[in-house]
């Protein structure tokens, strides 16, 4: 198994910018995978994609250094298996609220003694291949777990601190209709809860990610410190490219922009 990339860049302190990928075509996934990105992330939890789709746009990334994630539907002992199998090296598990579900995202995704993850690679060894993967792979597939509560919020600490949890990802619109304040980033008790993110992330030296949806929340994330930067999604890019094209044409589109 290759080394994880994108874990590599985090330990030396860099910062890592991806995508999320919820259009199930290939020539989607290998186009941005080729733009310069750091990490894709294959989004099983709102996209209509399912295991065998994620399975064709990893292959079609394949030929680049970008680093697979997959987002999966649940915390889910089966849906993160399969993610693994399929070749994922790193997850990104919704809705973790408290220690004892960091606990349970991190041994779904670790062999025994370490986890419970069954034994069947597939994919991610080659098709058996790779024999040493399930030695190799220990220590190489990242966890990163989203705070998207204020519960998760109150209880960042404790969720840093099981072992195995490589990084936290803010979802905002999540962690604001959380919080009474439905996508308002400007409120000042939303940026309080990030901050406290933040701080926990740096307390413990772990990395924190945030989801931003236009340039301005780009440059904001990478001014702010964060180091896993979602550069919004492939839908984004579509919406942001068909702006400019009928601005400039003279025609305001469904944006108002």
């Amino acid at each position: 198994m290759r080394n994880n990339r994108v874990k590599e860049l985090l330990r030396k302190g860099e910062t890592t910018v991806g995508t999320w990928i919820t259009i199930g075509n290939p020539d989607v996934a290998e186009l941005v995978a080729h733009m310069g990105v750091d990490w894709l992330v294959f989004d099983m939890e709102h996209a209509p994609l399912d295991i065998e789709t994620v399975q064709v746009l990893m292959q079609a990334t394949s030929g680049t250094e970008v680093t697979p994630f997959v987002r999966v539907a649940w915390n889910d002992l089966v849906l993160i298996k399969r993610a693994l199998d399929i070749g994922a090296q790193g997850l990104v598990i919704p809705w973790v609220n408290n220690e004892t579900d960091a606990i349970k995202a991190v041994q779904a995704a670790r062999y025994p003694p370490h986890g419970l993850r069954g034994a069947g690679p597939r994919r991610a060894a080659m098709y058996g291949l790779d024999r040493n993967y399930m030695t190799d792979v220990e220590g190489k597939i990242m966890i990163i777990v989203q705070i998207e509560t204020s519960q998760a919020v109150e209880n960042v600490e404790e969720i840093l601190q099981v072992d195995g949890v490589d990084g936290v990802f803010i979802g905002p619109r999540d962690l604001s209709m959380s919080m009474g304040v439905q996508n308002r980033r400007d409120e000042p008790t939303l940026d309080m809860a990030i901050k406290k993110v933040q701080e926990a992330g740096k307390k413990f030296g772990t990395p924190t990610g945030i989801m931003c949806h236009s340039a301005e929340e780009i440059k904001s994330a990478v001014q702010r410190g964060f180091r896993i930067i979602a550069l919004g999604s492939d839908c984004d890019y579509l919406i942001w490219g068909a702006t400019i094209a009928l601005r400039a044409s003279g025609r305001v589109s469904p944006t108002g922009s």
